[in-house]
């Protein structure tokens, strides 16, 4: 037997799923490990080898490939525990970095914190000026020599750094994306002078136009990359010591992995290590049930996360912002808040807020009974009848609701004149309103109609909130992902997931392209991609590749990653991406934004390699119910609608549960991993792969979803 594991680890608990060659699935949830992760990834793979009767050791002998999704690169750059970095750049541009080309000020920040200048100030400089070395070296915007590197001169600047105790070396050349021959002397050297410092070079890190992202870019790598790698490396060999003799991957931003060796090389991709997976997820499942349009959105215990798929590829942003940095790495476009299961609710000058603060995994909410004493989203689905106090976690972890009531009455309800239930429904709406707002903000931003779109709704908590915020959105349908998936949907993704690499190359031109160069571009870029994807020591089933370019109307600031077919390009190839470029930017900004006649500009050249695993997850199918109808295990007092206060919901097991199964609410649907509500007037239908699809049809100002003939639940 072989099996393949996805690993996520998320703020409060860590998600494990794994599956057979034959395509049996199976998955557990174990509480995350604060300061110590790898613990909570060990204790989640023995709960995970306990499902199906397994040793650990037993499981890990078999196990091919272990795909997992890590916080350390993130928290690092969050909490500022990142390695120290020495920086060398082209004389004459040590500033470059504290100047921040006049984007410092504002980069990542909101519209209406842009417009409240006043109150706005540049991030620190990522490295201090007294590591920063200035080389005296030049290159032009051809890739010609004009100035040869002083070698004395780096052999120098690295001695001075590596005496005054950094960590890793960053260096970042003017030019240096159209000619690395310089930064590459000073690899060698560095490799002479210090052979253990941390070394990335902007020439492989981010080959792309702009001086100050692209330094922004290297720096950034280099501060995590050692963190990664005394994350990995003790990983690594736990596993090992624990029988695993497979690979280990890691997610990377981009939605898809790479090898943990590999890793530190390419540090900055694995900053959205744990945001992807559930992107990763939603396309598999997508393909499976022909959904080419998903809202993605998965809510933990810690934060709310949504993204999309269109026309079944996940939407990747060529660029992402961390802080007030831009970072060049091709990122899936996920955003997030702080609207966990454990985020936290307060009362702030008389006015109700939840998030963005959260409990975690330690002490984490009030109902723990692990010392939590503030009230979060979890509390207030507890008191308002949503979770069964005695089956969380599958009954491993019993509830109190005495706690949450008295958390809810000391911080919400007292300070509010609200009752212990009216606090718990204040939370909860306000909850639902904020993903709303969220996923609205998303979608509509990125030109789309939500209307077009099923929502995937997975996670711990998300079942609980998504009839509420996909009815807001208008959506028509909703899949929540039960089976072995349910709250481990995200690492279900991640062991779902493929090897994804990407390689580019700035080369600005104006339109009209010339066929051969564009094909030389995609061509360098490709035979990279091959190089690379072998330095991964995996075996593929298949290797295939896409292309983009980012183009912009000529004096524009910004661009926008325009499709460009496979294979051999010919004339009309080429010219065909001018209109792909209109129609997306159309799309983005509106029908005649654009302004064609102000000439067009192609900027950077973009390849994907995606090396597809042999072993990956299949859906589970259930046997369809041939006769009768589930029926409820239980009935008890729930508030699911704002309108409708108290009701009588049906509660189903969802083990009693078959294909063909329609549940109407009120009713709820309990697993060992998550809870379904489903409100009045939202209709639920068991699909063949286990799932819960939900579906509404409006009426007046509520949404409420059509009835079908054979329904359960009721009051």
């Amino acid at each position: 037997m072989s099996y393949v594991l996805g690993v996520d680890i998320g703020g409060t608990f860590t998600d494990a799923f794994g599956c057979d060659e034959n395509g049996v699935s199976f998955s557990a949830k174990a509480a995350s490990t604060p300061g110590d992760f790898a613990t909570g990834m060990m204790n989640a793979i023995e709960e995970l080898a306990h499902t199906i009767g397994r040793s650990v050791a037993e499981l890990l002998a078999e196990t091919a490939y272990i795909s997992h999704g890590t916080t350390s690169t993130l928290n690092a750059i969050v909490t500022g525990d990142v390695a120290q970095v020495g920086f060398l750049c082209t004389k004459g541009h040590a500033d470059t970095i504290r100047i921040m080309n006049a984007e410092g000020r504002h980069t990542g920040l909101s519209a209406e914190q842009k417009q409240n200048i006043t109150q706005t100030d540049k991030p620190r400089p990522l490295v201090h000026r007294d590591f920063v070395r200035e080389i005296e070296e030049r290159i032009d915007h051809r890739g010609d020599v004009i100035i040869p590197i002083d070698e004395g001169e780096v052999r120098r600047a690295i001695t001075d750094l590596v005496e005054a105790g950094v960590e890793a070396l960053a260096v970042s050349f003017l030019w240096s994306f159209r000619n690395d021959e310089h930064e590459q002397l000073v690899a060698r050297i560095a490799k002479e002078v210090a052979p253990d410092l941390y070394l990335g070079l902007s020439s492989d890190l981010s080959p792309r136009i702009r001086e100050y992202s692209r330094s922004v870019t290297t720096i950034m790598s280099a501060q995590v990359a050692p963190r990664l790698r005394a994350y990995l490396e003790p990983l690594s060999a736990r596993l090992k010591k624990a029988g695993f003799g497979g690979s280990l991957l890691l997610m990377q931003g981009s939605g898809g992995a790479i090898t943990a060796e590999e890793a530190p090389n390419q540090a900055i991709s694995t900053v959205g290590s744990v945001l992807t997976g559930g992107i990763s997820g939603c396309v598999r499942v997508g393909e499976a049930l022909g959904h080419d349009n998903i809202i993605s959105t998965d809510m933990g215990g810690t934060t709310f996360l949504t993204g999309l798929v269109v026309d079944g590829k996940p939407v990747i942003s060529p660029s992402m912002i961390l802080g007030q940095y831009r970072v060049n790495t091709p990122m899936v476009d996920v955003t997030t808040i702080g609207s966990g299961g454990g985020a936290i609710a307060w009362v702030d000058n008389g006015n109700l807020r939840v998030g963005p603060d959260s409990a975690g995994a330690k002490p984490g909410p009030a109902c723990f009974g692990d010392g939590g004493t503030r009230p979060t989203i979890a509390d207030a689905n507890l008191v308002l009848g949503l979770l069964n106090p005695d089956n969380f976690l599958g009954g491993r972890k019993k509830l109190s609701v005495a706690l949450a009531r008295e958390a809810l009455a000391a911080h919400v309800a007292d300070p509010l004149g609200l009752s212990v239930e009216e606090a718990a429904a204040a939370v909860y709406a306000i909850t639902n309103a904020q993903t709303a707002d969220l996923v609205r903000r998303v979608v509509v931003e990125a030109g789309h109609d939500p209307r077009d779109f099923v929502l995937y709704a997975f996670g711990g908590s998300a079942a609980l909130h998504c009839a509420s915020y996909a009815a807001d959105l208008g959506v028509g349908e909703i899949l929540v992902p039960l089976g072995t998936t349910a709250s481990a949907f995200s690492a279900y993704g991640l062991a779902a997931s493929d090897i994804v690499l990407s390689a580019e190359s700035s080369r600005p031109g104006n339109f009209p392209l010339g066929t051969q160069a564009v094909q030389d571009e995609f061509d360098a870029l490709e035979a990279k991609l091959t190089q690379d994807m072998t330095r991964q020591r995996v075996e593929f089933s298949k290797i295939s590749s896409r292309r983009e370019v980012d183009v912009r109307y000529s004096l524009q600031l910004a661009e926008v990653a325009t499709p460009v077919p496979s294979g051999r390009l010919g004339d009309q190839e080429v010219d065909d991406i001018a209109k792909a470029f209109e129609e997306q930017y159309n799309r983005l900004f509106g029908p005649e934004s654009g302004y064609r006649d102000a000439g067009l500009q192609a900027i950077t050249y973009r390849a994907f390699a995606t090396g597809v695993l042999p072993l990956r997850p299949k859906l589970s199918k259930l046997p369809r119910r041939s006769e009768g109808s589930a029926e409820p295990v239980a009935t008890r007092q729930a508030w699911q609608l704002a309108h409708l206060g108290w009701q009588d919901a049906a509660v189903f097991d969802y083990h009693d549960l078959q294909y063909g199964d329609r549940l109407n609410g009120p009713a709820i649907v309990e697993t060992p991993t998550t809870t379904v509500s489903i409100p009045e007037g939202c209709a639920g239908a068991v699909d063949e792969y286990g799932n819960l699809r939900l579906t509404f049809e409006g009426v007046g100002d509520q949404r409420v979803p059509s009835t079908p003939a054979t329904t359960h639940g009721g009051k």
